[in-house]
């Protein structure tokens, strides 16, 4: 499967993969992802249960049984893991070449 179709990732939804690296429900989720931008990407409920939705249609993340029926829990796959290497590395490359430039 072409993984690039993917690209580029909106920072919310690179956010979200690198938040599901651990098992996680949504409320983690937005904690999780405010903690790992310095408090400068906070996410609504109704944006993260959107993104939710289109990440678990795309396969990139999937559902974790659980005993605690009030909240879903979800985890990255591995194609989302793959998703999120390939973007990481494109954000890189765009670093790289900012520096090479004199930024």
């Amino acid at each position: 499967m072409n993984l690039e179709k993917f690209l580029p990732l909106t920072e919310t939804t690179y956010y979200i993969l690198i938040a599901l690296l651990e098992e996680g429900h949504g409320y983690h989720i937005m904690q999780k992802v405010e903690e790992l931008s310095n408090n400068r990407v906070r996410i609504a409920a109704g944006t993260m249960y959107g993104a939710i939705e289109n990440l678990l249609r795309q396969n990139l993340i999937s559902a974790v049984p659980s005993d605690d029926k009030r909240r879903k829990v979800y985890k990255i796959t591995e194609e989302g893991r793959d998703v999120l290497k390939l973007e990481s590395n494109r954000l890189r490359f765009l670093v790289e070449v900012a520096n090479q430039n004199g930024l």
